[in-house]
């Protein structure tokens, strides 16, 4: 009796696409170099420079005012926290308006979603610009970019993940004639709980990074003293205040990871 014989296809097609993709991703890369007029052999040639200039105006740094600092890590974080979580509340009731699950009339979750499409393609440094144009300098400006930015990514989340909910439990409590509010509380919102840890903590570890950004043009926290003291040549107590903010978003990694892990 003949043994049968395994033949392995070769997807030659598939193969040749692969190389074309990845030939056009090249060609595409050359040419974005030669556009921009980047010159990546003088780039190499400038870094000794580069780290000599850092190395000789930024060591040691200059923790002597370390005390005075406290208060702008304090504001940094507290930023975070007042902007994720103020933001998270709208973007729940945005998510619940854009859902399939929830919202049975397609003109309003179009609209809401055209509105969250619009905030969340803003980048956050425009908003804090704008807001300082309008309210000046300011705690008030950076918890305000914070909380649109964080608004738009979190209400697009959250809908996404309302959709993914099975409509199973919630037909069956339709069917037994419960009300809105029960359909919400009783089934959408246990299933949705975990979901919702997990995009808002996401969005806290982000925003610990972009309330330190937002302090450079003028919104408070540990970004304004770092650009303070760059424009002033005090490199070494910025190079200090940076220390502290890599130290930060390290600790908020940490706590958030140890955080999800107990949740789960």
């Amino acid at each position: 009796m003949e043994k049968p014989r395994f033949v392995i296809p070769l997807r030659v097609e598939s193969n040749k696409g692969r190389i074309l993709n990845g030939l056009l991703v090249v060609v595409a890369v050359l040419l974005s170099f030669a556009y921009l007029q980047i010159n990546l052999v003088e780039a190499f040639r400038s870094l000794p420079a580069f780290v000599g200039f850092f190395v000789q105006n930024f060591f040691p740094a200059n923790f002597t005012n370390i005390r005075s600092y406290l208060p702008l890590v304090a504001e940094t974080v507290l930023f975070a926290i007042v902007g994720t979580y103020l933001s998270a509340f709208f973007a729940f009731v945005c998510g619940l308006l854009m859902s399939e699950q929830t919202n049975p009339y397609p003109l309003v979750r179009t609209s809401v979603r055209m509105v969250i499409s619009f905030l969340r393609n803003i980048p956050v440094l425009v908003w804090a610009s704008l807001f300082v144009y309008i309210f000046g300098i300011g705690n008030m400006v950076g918890l305000l970019a914070l909380t649109v930015a964080t608004l738009g990514f979190l209400a697009r989340s959250y809908a996404d993940s309302i959709d993914e909910i099975g409509s199973s439990k919630l037909e069956a409590l339709r069917a037994a004639g419960a009300s809105y509010w029960q359909i919400l509380f009783h089934g959408l919102i246990p299933e949705f709980i975990p979901s919702w840890i997990n995009w808002t903590l996401f969005s806290f570890e982000i925003n610990i990074r972009a309330s330190s950004i937002l302090g450079m043009v003028g919104a408070g926290g540990m970004g304004i003293m770092i650009q303070t003291n760059i424009r002033l040549f005090k490199y070494r107590e910025a190079f200090a205040l940076i220390i502290l903010l890599v130290l930060l978003v390290l600790l908020t990694e940490f706590a958030v990871n140890q955080l999800r892990k107990r949740i789960a």
